[in-house]
């Protein structure tokens, strides 16, 4: 049996809420996994390194630029963020779905060099709602809070670019929208025949 992961793309501007609603469904779904991304910024506390991000100093990510190791890359708001080529192919051999948290940049680029993946926006419910939450992190001071404001306008306007839209007003409805999502590629004809071409086989025998 030939069983091929799919590769997702999930976007959505700083603070629509993307993260929460990935771990939500994820810990709700099997065979499901968020790709680890490389980045060089500082690590926060609370956070990981492996697990959270692959934190990296600048020397070593341009080093990996130059191996052509990241299916994509970007520079944000002065920090480097890249995901690894050869993790993600090998994730989606073994029969893994896979899913990148990137920005419109970055999935333009993964689109180019995997034109079969299937992408995801989430927006949030108003402008209101998005600084309120931006505020609500505690993590930024009023001028990155700004910037971040001005960046979700841009990152916004690239939503019809995608497969999926979802608006993250309700969070629990929202999870139910993106996990049906998941639940209705993996019925797909192509999905299926790979990986039921036994069954299907012996049933047209």
């Amino acid at each position: 049996m030939n069983n091929i992961g799919t590769l997702y793309i999930v976007s959505a501007p700083s603070g629509a809420g993307k993260t929460s609603l990935l771990k939500a469904m994820i810990a709700e779904t099997e065979s499901v996994r968020i790709s680890v991304s490389h980045t060089t910024r500082k690590q926060r506390t609370g956070e990981i390194n492996g697990q959270d991000y692959h934190f990296t100093s600048l020397d070593e990510f341009k080093a990996m630029i130059d191996q052509q190791a990241f299916l994509e890359h970007a520079e944000v708001f002065g920090n480097f963020y890249g995901t690894s080529r050869h993790w993600v192919e090998q994730q989606l051999a073994n029969g893994v779905d896979i899913i990148l948290e990137i920005d419109w940049q970055g999935a333009q680029q993964v689109r180019n060099i995997m034109p079969e993946c299937r992408t995801i926006f989430i927006l949030p419910p108003s402008r209101e709602a998005l600084e309120q939450r931006l505020h609500g992190r505690g993590q930024d001071d009023a001028e990155v809070i700004a910037k971040r404001m001005a960046a979700a306008k841009q990152e916004m306007s690239h939503f019809n670019e995608y497969d999926y839209l979802i608006i993250n007003d309700d969070f629990e409805q929202a999870k139910q929208e993106l996990k049906s999502v998941f639940i209705a590629e993996r019925q797909a004809i192509a999905v299926q025949k790979s990986r039921h071409e036994q069954l299907i086989n012996n049933l047209l025998a």
